[in-house]
């Protein structure tokens, strides 16, 4: 199973279709996901002691895994998920855009990544002395 706890997911069939998410739990087992927001059931709750009220709960239920996809924190596009290895860890890629979709490597693929950096050259250090016999040899008239 692709799909993670805390990944936002688009449904993509049923009555919630089209409808986004984040995962609250999965049962791989099962192949099942919990969405927020999605698949609401009434559950009757009884009384067990003398000082509790009989009441109906509203809670999300789990829904097939393959009627979801994961959507790219990146490109904002559900997705499919593919596999690579980065510094010997398996992690799940975007296939649209490549971004890594595991959050926890997310951060280290951008440091393993060398961003071409600007460097300057350091400033010629000159003493003061110096600096001005320059000035005055420049300022003065060549004939």
């Amino acid at each position: 199973m692709n799909i993670k706890v805390n990944d936002n997911v688009l449904v993509l069939t049923g009555k919630y279709k089209g409808k986004q998410g984040k995962v609250l739990a999965t049962f791989p087992k099962n192949n099942t996901v919990v969405v927020e927001g999605v698949a609401i059931v009434h559950k009757h709750e009884k009384a067990r002691k003398s000082n509790e009220t009989s009441r109906i709960v509203t809670e999300e239920s789990p829904i097939d895994a393959s009627n979801v996809e994961v959507v790219c924190d990146k490109c904002g596009k559900a997705t499919r998920v593919a596999h690579s290895e980065l510094n010997g860890k398996k992690v799940r890629i975007c296939k649209k855009c490549g971004a890594v979709l595991d959050k926890a490597y997310a951060k280290k693929a951008k440091k393993a990544e060398p961003a071409p950096e600007k460097t300057e050259a350091p400033k010629k250090r000159t003493r003061k002395r110096s600096a001005k016999s320059e000035e005055a040899n420049k300022e003065a008239p060549v004939e």
